[in-house]
């Protein structure tokens, strides 16, 4: 963590998680634009979540909870459905938990929590989809997805991690 919360004055912060929240809108309305890999239905870069993991290492875990929450919310509003939002409502949860958690074990690098991220994200979203379709044999799909979710988190954290190494924050 490159600072604390604490030592962050309020507009400071707010600032802050508004440049980051605008990023994370930004990157999210560019992933938008790059068309939908045919051969994987479903498979996302996941361009948002370098911001994430960003606030989470160099921020505070807080703000990556707030952050992801709010570009959620707003990506659904502006680009999704009531369903696409409750997909990336509990993917986004799920895996930013297991993020915060797997970064208090001082277990693995960013890298590493970015890969569970993907994979817990996709996770989240299988579970949203055995219940919407009331079926549990769309699980099959879990393992072409987890293969996406560790390149996709692969990226996600090299890109997070030499961003982290650039930029200061405070």
């Amino acid at each position: 963590m490159l600072f604390g919360e604490n030592s962050m004055n309020k507009a400071k912060k707010t600032a802050l998680y508004g440049v980051l929240t605008a990023l994370a809108l930004i990157l999210g309305y560019i992933e938008t634009l790059i068309p939908a890999f045919v051969a994987i239905p479903g498979m996302k870069i996941g361009l948002t979540n370098i911001v994430v993991l960003f606030s989470l290492y160099a921020v505070s875990e807080r703000a990556a909870i707030i952050i992801n929450i709010v570009r959620i919310i707003v990506l659904a509003m502006l680009f999704g459905s009531p369903l696409s939002f409750v997909f990336s409502l509990v993917g986004g949860c799920l895996s930013t938990a297991v993020m915060i958690l797997l970064k208090k074990s001082d277990r693995f690098g960013m890298v590493g929590v970015s890969i569970a991220g993907g994979v817990t994200h996709n996770i989240g979203q299988i579970i949203v989809a055995m219940l919407v379709m009331n079926t549990k044999a769309i699980a099959l799909y879990l393992p072409v997805l987890w293969i996406t979710g560790i390149f996709s988190g692969m990226l996600v954290g090299f890109i997070g991690g030499l961003i982290a190494a650039r930029i200061r924050t405070d």
